[in-house]
């Protein structure tokens, strides 16, 4: 049994009367204290209620597993809530997968290695070699799966399995160029995080910066949202953006956007490990 219990509950339920004190109470009676607590309620039309509810439990009497059956019978099912418990106990595993590009890779690894990402990365997916020396300096597998129109559909079954056998909990695209067809997708719903090099819904699928440069923007940005079957318009959890002018060609656009690019990852990736997103249609409320 675990002696010590800190867990995470993020629920989503119709807003009525109530809720806050009835989750409070329950974990009161468990002997929990509660860590931190953040709610959000939509328009009263919609009529959706949302929290995150962090807390711990010491010299726990209980498991889990009896904890969430008791929350399911005891509030849960009679508020009618959607709702699950991560714990810190289990420190979640992440995969990565990458094309050529090594700035957000990069990234990842070095706030990993400096203690700043709480993850295990088991496993580096790339369909080129050039990061494989790169990924190895870090101890971490690299595997090396060339796609092409023929063995798409090959080379992500073999990923899902790489995947799956690492026991990845999520899988973050550090600027994977690859689309990702449904049946990959599907594998993992809600567990696909990708960098979009554009301040999404602008400037959608390929070479964003180019477009940005011809339309004479003056702000550039990047997106990172959770994949789904609409080709850059999945739930959308970070964004940034930089002033840019006249005086910048589309390589000075390119640098700068790499910059926000490795900042908006790394800000979705720590609050996905931190529990910190709850997924609503095609929207996100991110505490």
């Amino acid at each position: 049994m675990q002696s010590d219990i800190t867990g995470r509950l993020l629920i989503c339920c119709p807003d009525r009367p109530g809720i806050v004190a009835g989750v409070s109470q329950f974990l009161y009676t468990c002997g929990a204290n509660i860590l931190d607590a953040s709610q959000h309620s939509t328009d009263p039309k919609e009529g959706v209620f949302f929290m995150r509810m962090e807390f711990h439990l010491e010299n726990a009497g209980i498991t889990s597993e009896q904890l969430e059956k008791q929350f399911q019978e005891k509030v849960a099912g009679p508020l009618h809530m959607d709702w699950h418990i991560n714990y810190t106990f289990h420190r979640k595993r992440m995969a990565v997968m990458v094309s050529r590009y090594d700035h957000c890779l990069m990234e990842l690894l070095w706030r990993w290695r400096s203690g700043e990402l709480p993850v295990d990365i088991p496993l580096v997916i790339s369909n080129h070699e050039e990061l494989r020396e790169l990924t190895e300096d870090f101890g971490i597998p690299f595997h090396y799966l060339p796609v092409t129109a023929a063995t798409k559909a090959e080379k992500e079954q073999e990923a899902i399995r790489l995947i799956q056998e690492a026991k990845a909990d999520f899988t973050v695209l550090a600027r994977y160029m690859q689309i990702l067809s449904p049946a990959f997708v599907g594998v993992f719903p809600g567990k696909i995080i990708n960098i979009h090099h554009s301040f999404l819904p602008a400037f959608a699928g390929a070479n964003p910066y180019k477009n940005a440069y011809t339309r004479g923007v003056k702000l550039i940005g990047a997106t990172a949202h959770y994949v789904t079957n609409d080709l850059d318009e999945g739930p959308i959890i970070d964004q940034d953006v930089a002033r840019v002018s006249h005086r910048h060609d589309v390589s000075d656009l390119v640098a700068l956007g790499r910059d926000i690019e490795r900042q908006v990852l790394t800000r979705a990736v720590v609050a996905h490990v931190e529990d910190r997103i709850i997924i609503h249609g095609n929207k996100t409320i991110v505490f």
